[in-house]
């Protein structure tokens, strides 16, 4: 048996060489804060996850160690482990290809980075949708790095808002969370035309979070 499979968890086996990789880096960053068990079981679950809806395997590694390093990461905040140090804001729409993404990268945009954010899916679609990509791309915000994410618990729980988008009764709610619901058009299958309109009325929405937040808003 090889060696990768030997020190996987019990029952469990490492289906690609860079999730061995991942993992054994990921327990020396969070060493002291998270167990190797931890760890690895974060790394197969988010392989996991991705996997269910990846077409193809080309940017899985990648996305993948920014989906594991995140959510543990997101994890630790909301131990206390991880310094808090900005507003955390979640945004949660169906397929996470859309209006999460959107409302994401405007966020961190108009806030400056002052603002960290995170979005996800509660059924996350294969890829993003295209003419999401280019509207936002008229605004010099590049998406194509950017992939669907599964919602998982580690980043609600880090939350200090959480804003939905028509995803249902999907969420978890915890105490202490602020949860928002926008009413937004889907704009899955949407011309690109309709989708800058929800590309403007996302940036609307956008003014009067980081307003609530206290952050200035910059122009997109």
């Amino acid at each position: 048996m090889p060696d990768t499979e030997r020190r996987a968890l019990p029952g469990l086996a490492y289906p690609e060489e860079y999730l061995h990789r991942l993992a054994g880096d990921l327990a020396l960053r969070f060493a002291g804060v998270f167990t190797p068990e931890t760890v690895e079981r974060y790394v197969l679950e988010s392989y996991t996850g991705l996997l269910r809806t990846a077409k193809v395997k080309a940017h899985l590694a990648q996305a993948t160690i920014r989906f594991t390093t995140d959510r543990l990461t997101a994890l630790a905040q909301a131990k206390g482990a991880v310094a808090h140090d900005l507003p955390e804001v979640l945004f949660v729409c169906e397929q996470n290809a859309g209006r999460s993404q959107m409302a994401a990268a405007l966020t961190a945009a108009m806030s400056g980075g002052r603002v960290h954010v995170r979005s996800a899916g509660s059924m996350p679609a294969a890829q993003l949708n295209p003419a999401v990509i280019a509207a936002l791309a008229e605004l010099d915000i590049d998406l194509t790095h950017e992939f669907p994410k599964p919602l998982t618990d580690d980043v609600v729980q880090a939350a200090d808002v959480v804003i939905t988008m028509g995803c249902g009764d999907a969420c978890p709610v915890y105490p202490g969370k602020r949860y928002v619901d926008w009413a937004l058009d889907d704009p899955a299958n949407l011309p690109i035309e309709r989708v800058r309109l929800i590309r403007d009325d996302i940036t609307n929405h956008v003014h009067q979070l980081l307003a609530e937040l206290g952050i200035e808003s910059r122009v997109p």
